[in-house]
């Protein structure tokens, strides 16, 4: 098991991610959202000059913002400055079309954008649509360091339902889950990747598939609870996230809330209702992973921290995590909010990243 960062891209911090190298972090995952954060490639590039050892990449690109093959040369130029450590996490889009008032990218866009992207990273010939028309596209001028696709960039795909985590099968080196509760939810997720790769007569072998999943931890003092001020400080904006999904998912598909939320579902749902529609799009996600606005504090509960974050002592964070990774996860990377993030990024290093190295 192995435990990485994902951070909300800031050009003016960089040092973030230096220190997660320095504490042994194996990963830095930059987040893609255009009109929330600073560009993700353009913080990447400062990331890659000033590390060694951490493998960097995006985490994850949204693909319904660039086209392939933008995407491409945008990842092609971190591989030409972190040769054999740069990695592409792509995804359909979270925050970054729904702050645009747009959903997601559909699923048939999605596995097509993906077959292409495939092919680009490897330096190859993608057919594309271009302004209506299928054209062949490929980096025609690679050579002198411009990109570097002669170094492997392993393709991580975001995947939560089971369409798009067949396309993570179908497509991906790896894929990026929700966090698994347990062992046999680990096991579903498996089962919809492996379903993917069937059907596109792919041959998957688990131990050669990289999974991640993305949360938060918090690592409690004896007799502190998940409800404390400290965790509440360190867990809430991440929590809050969650929220902030769930609406958007009942606003643009209908689904249900999970079950965790219903206690203040209505509540939640009253309070932006009073937001005017034509701007409700922008409220939904303010503050999105780095704090908790002032008015939604009340939302937060142990119950919603318990569902949504891995809190516990440091023995049950280890026990815990060396269970996932029995089950086949092979790393978690950590999402702390963004004024109390290196705290927890020295908390977590100390208390559960180096236990859990023991173990490995």
């Amino acid at each position: 098991m192995e435990i990485g960062v994902c951070v909300a891209s800031h050009i003016g911090d960089t040092d973030y991610i230096v220190a997660a190298e320095t504490l042994g972090y194996s990963h830095a995952w930059l987040a893609d959202s255009q009109m929330i954060w600073s560009d993700c490639y353009a913080t990447l590039a400062l990331a890659a000059h000033r590390t060694e050892r951490i493998r960097v990449g995006t985490g994850i690109a949204v693909t319904g913002t660039r086209p392939a093959p933008v995407t491409a040369a945008a990842i092609g130029t971190i591989n030409a400055l972190a040769p054999g450590r740069t990695f592409l996490g792509v995804g359909a889009g979270n925050t970054a079309l729904r702050i645009m008032g747009a959903p997601p990218q559909r699923i048939a866009e999605f596995d097509r954008y993906l077959e292409c992207l495939a092919l680009l990273i490897r330096g190859e010939e993608a057919v594309v649509e271009v302004s209506g028309r299928e054209r062949p596209i490929r980096h025609i001028m690679p050579q002198q360091g411009f990109v570097n696709f002669e170094d492997r960039i392993p393709l991580y795909v975001s995947g939560f339902g089971p369409r798009s985590l067949g396309l993570a099968g179908r497509h991906g080196d790896g894929a990026v889950v929700a966090l698994p509760p347990n062992a046999a939810a680990m096991e579903f997720f498996w089962q919809a990747i492996e379903a993917g790769a069937g059907a596109a007569d792919r041959i998957l072998q688990r131990e050669n598939y990289y999974t991640t999943a993305l949360t938060t931890i918090s690592v409690l003092d004896e007799g502190e609870s998940a409800d404390s001020p400290r965790i509440l400080h360190e867990c809430g904006a991440f929590a809050m996230a969650t929220i902030h999904y769930a609406y958007d998912q009942w606003r643009q598909f209908g689904q249900s809330p999970p079950g965790f939320l219903a206690d203040i579902w209505d509540d939640y749902c009253a309070k932006l209702d009073a937001v005017p529609s034509e701007r409700l799009h922008q409220r939904i996600h303010a503050g999105h992973n780095c704090w908790v606005l002032p008015e939604e504090e009340q939302f937060l509960s142990r119950q919603l921290i318990e569902a949504t974050c891995m809190v516990g002592t440091a023995d049950q964070l280890v026990e815990r995590l060396h269970g996932l990774a029995r089950a086949g996860l092979n790393q978690v990377m950590i999402l702390p909010a963004l004024e109390p993030r290196y705290a927890v990024l020295e908390r977590v290093a100390k208390d559960v990243l180096v236990p859990l190295s023991r173990l490995s």
